[in-house]
């Protein structure tokens, strides 16, 4: 997924390095993805505050009470915890390149745009879905037929993890829902102008906290991890991307 020569240097587990599915009339410029995705070079972005403490129901469209909204340059704005940041450092070749850290500085989330997407299932592997939610917000006019853009967190694969074979990750994906036993590979990107987004991260023990002994085997940390409060934050964080021009 390379564009203009620039890769980003980050394995974020959004494309997971299984293979690949294919996003539904999204252009396919590449090979398939893989942990180390492709994106435009970073642009800036603002931060701007917005209130007192948040709040656990929060209606749409609503900044949460005291979160941050973070607004990208192409027309993206989501919202925040006050004591997380949220930094796009610039660049000139087009497309945001925003990274979300815990108060720890921990990485919670990344948000890309202007990647290249496309691929192909050629393997399906053994997947757990811990959460999802349509998002109609992101739902671009005019493109019904390519499905609604949803929220998930998943896993594939049956090992120890994290591993190019066993992954545990959030983020938004066009792919519809898994029926059968097996499933294709994550593919969280969704369609965003003037191509695909992405925004997400990869669970990894090491940077959530997670209940339970260190012994755990990898996907039973990644399952009680929906259920912690970060993961609550993170959610409501990512399920509140909008164009900007929605925020209110």
């Amino acid at each position: 997924m390379a564009r203009a020569g620039q890769t980003a240097g980050v394995a974020v587990g959004l494309v997971l390095l299984l293979g690949g599915c294919a996003v539904p009339a999204a252009p396919v410029e590449d090979s398939a993805p893989t942990l180390t995705t492709a994106a435009g070079s970073p642009t800036s972005g603002t931060a701007t505050p917005s209130g007192a403490a948040p709040s656990e129901s929060t209606p749409s469209g609503t900044t949460p009470s005291g979160w941050q909204t973070f607004t990208t340059s192409d027309g993206l704005s989501f919202d925040y915890p006050p004591d997380w940041t949220a930094k796009d450092p610039g660049g000139d070749l087009g497309g945001a390149f925003v990274d979300v850290t815990n108060a720890a500085g921990k990485p919670m989330a990344q948000l890309r745009t202007n990647i290249v997407t496309g691929a192909e299932c050629t393997e399906q592997y053994p997947y757990q879905v811990y959460d999802s939610q349509d998002l109609q917000s992101l739902v671009e006019p005019g493109s019904a037929d390519r499905g609604v853009p949803r929220y998930v967190f998943e896993s594939r694969g049956d090992g120890t993890g994290p591993a190019p074979t066993t992954m545990a990750a959030y983020g938004i994906t066009m792919m519809p829902e898994e029926t059968g036993p097996l499933a294709c590979p994550m593919f969280h990107l969704f369609l965003w102008p003037p191509s695909g987004a992405l925004f997400g991260g990869s669970y990894d023990p090491a940077n959530n906290v997670t209940p339970g002994p260190a012994s755990l085997p990898y996907l039973e940390k990644a399952k009680r991890y929906a259920g912690t409060a970060e993961y609550q934050l993170i959610r409501k964080m990512i399920t509140s991307l909008r164009p900007a021009e929605a925020t209110k």
